[in-house]
């Protein structure tokens, strides 16, 4: 996401001509972009991107499992075993 932020910021200021961007070659404005399809590449053909997925649904599932404990009350709202 960073590459892709990047990316927008040195688009806009390459057409609005602001600052030392606007004497740049095209490629080195668009290169973020590039190296966003990389990292996307990368993240999915690796696995990390499913990866992120589960630890998400992992923390989704203690936290509901930890709001039912407390809601039977058998923990404290601390996290602490009555």
């Amino acid at each position: 996401m960073w590459f892709v932020g990047l990316g927008v910021l040195l688009l806009v200021l390459k057409l609005l001509a602001i600052g030392p961007v606007a004497g740049w070659a095209w490629w080195w404005v668009l290169s973020p972009f590039a190296g966003a399809l990389v990292w996307w590449a990368w993240a999915d053909a690796s696995g990390y991107t499913k990866r992120r997925e589960m630890d998400k649904m992992e923390d989704r599932k203690e936290a509901r499992r930890q709001k039912a404990m407390q809601a039977l009350g058998q923990i404290d709202k601390d996290g602490k075993r009555r």
